[in-house]
């Protein structure tokens, strides 16, 4: 019988050892579970003011929503929650991160500064392609491990994006450094996000004397006030960084052949692409729909329908030369040019497939469905 309630019934106990902070909505408490010898960090929902308790627990309740969403190395991991709507009151249960936050990090290892500004940046990235804003940048928010690994932490403010009135500036927190021009116009997007975390290390850089750097021109334009001057995602920081990578890795001359055959095709048969549409970002998820789209047509000596390889690449809508087939040995060598590299390779091989595909002419729908 379906939907019918599944009782677990063994109650979980977890010793409590100690508190690790409280906040304006709650206390942040260590707790071990002796079955598996683990660490957790519970966040339990306990206003100050129970003025705004009940208004308060629909943000407790979202930032339960944002993190079951959320599956990636640099950002907090999230193991359970209990909620008790009628007392308004709950408990998240997360992943203890043992380490201190970037600011106390970089005070000590100043040499960690080019790999954790990476790592934050696909923290990041990984937040922007899930329509996730998190909206509480600051140092204290932005942990490092003992073995040097990057956590996003804290999604208290955390809101997932649907459309564009989604990014009216609804939040007012003290900020810790100066606003940008966005917050005249009322806006807090992802653009708003690339300058915070821009000024972020800027300032991690400033006050611990940081002077070796790789990215600096980079971050000089993170942190530019107005948004139309700023580098605009990112998407678009991730791909300068990995463009820098390209030097540091290199490849044969025959992962290049198989490289620029692929994209000189696939760059001539998408013709104009919808100025809302998104890149899909998951390198393996492409790399397993593009091994499916070779077994379906390997012997054939084209690839009979071009959409089935444009839509590994482009999410959203884009016109498509229907006269410009791609031969299946193009493909054929594309995989297994994937197959044989590393993460780091993928992702370099991604970053300059969707550079290419930038150079692509964009349309607004809107404007398609005028006749003159």
């Amino acid at each position: 019988m379906t939907d019918h309630i599944i009782e677990f019934i063994r109650k979980k106990d977890l010793v409590f050892k100690q508190e690790l902070g409280r906040g304006a909505c709650g206390r942040t408490v260590l707790l071990h579970d002796d079955l598996i010898d683990e660490n957790f960090v519970c966040k339990k929902y306990s206003p100050f003011s129970d003025v705004f308790r009940e208004t308060l627990f629909a943000n407790f309740i979202r930032e339960i929503k944002i993190l079951h969403l959320l599956n990636h190395s640099n950002i907090v991991r999230v193991f359970n929650y209990y909620l008790y709507p009628e007392q308004y009151a709950g408990y998240i249960l997360m992943e203890y991160v043992t380490g201190t936050d970037i600011e106390d990090h970089l005070s000590s290892q100043p040499e960690d500064a080019t790999d954790l500004f990476i790592q934050m940046i696909e923290g990041f990235y990984y937040l922007e392609a899930n329509n996730i804003l998190h909206r509480d940048i600051r140092p204290q928010n932005i942990m490092v491990t003992d073995k040097g690994v990057v956590k996003l932490i804290d999604f208290g403010f955390g809101k997932q994006v649907f459309n564009s009135q989604d990014f009216d500036k609804s939040i007012t927190l003290n900020w810790w450094c100066e606003t940008p021009l966005d917050f005249q116009q009322q806006i807090y997007d992802f653009r708003t996000e690339v300058y915070f975390v821009g000024k972020l290390f800027e300032k991690l850089m400033f006050e611990g004397g940081l002077e070796q750097f790789k990215f600096n021109n980079l971050l000089g334009r993170m942190c530019v006030s107005d948004p139309n001057h700023r580098i605009p995602s990112f998407a678009d920081v991730r791909r300068e960084i990995l463009g820098e990578k390209f030097f540091d890795i290199g490849f044969t001359n025959r992962e290049l052949k198989s490289y620029r055959e692929f994209s000189s095709n696939l760059h001539y048969v998408v013709a104009k692409i919808e100025v809302s549409t998104k890149y899909r970002e998951d390198v393996e998820d492409i790399q397993s729909k593009l091994e499916d789209c070779y077994k379906k047509v390997m012997l054939e000596e084209y690839v009979p329908d071009i959409t089935m390889i444009t839509r590994c690449f482009i999410n959203g809508r884009y016109n498509y030369r229907k006269d410009s087939p791609m031969p299946v040995s193009v493909l054929k060598s594309f995989v297994e040019l994937l197959r044989a590299c590393s993460r780091e390779k993928k992702n370099i091989i991604l970053s300059n497939l969707q550079t290419k595909l930038d150079s692509i002419k964009r349309f607004d729908e809107k404007d398609e469905n005028i006749p003159f």
